[in-house]
């Protein structure tokens, strides 16, 4: 049996991982979590701004659910969101927001969508 060199695996497992979405290439000036960030804010807009867009359907009923002020309803502005509860709420769906099944948002658009909602900001 023969032994393969550390070049070898790299040559194998780089190219599963770019295919499997779990490496995010930056683009020249960018670091991995800006790259990461902006798919994010691409693929938030795709497929959550239809209903979490200020004046929207979601960010209306956020409203009416943080109606204390206990929080803001527009997601973005939100510093109290965890990538794990934004993972179970879009696969699990929450009242009468739906699931998404992976083959709708996959995997890796679901970590880069809660890498920019979770980004540092400073809380007010």
């Amino acid at each position: 049996m023969k032994i393969m060199g550390i070049a070898s695996r790299a040559a194998l497992v780089v190219p599963m991982l770019l295919c499997a979405g779990l490496a995010v290439a930056a683009p020249r000036g960018q670091t991995p979590d800006t790259a990461l960030n902006e798919k994010g804010r691409g693929t938030y807009e795709y497929w959550c701004a239809t209903c979490h867009a200020a004046g929207m359907p979601g960010t209306a009923a956020l409203t009416l659910k943080y109606k204390d002020g206990s929080r803001p309803a527009v997601l973005q502005e939100r510093v109290d969101l965890t990538p794990q509860l934004l993972r179970f709420v879009v696969r699990n769906g929450s009242s009468i927001m739906p699931y998404f099944r992976k083959t709708e948002v996959s995997d890796a658009d679901l970590e880069a969508i809660a890498a920019y909602l979770t980004r540092r900001r400073v809380k007010p």
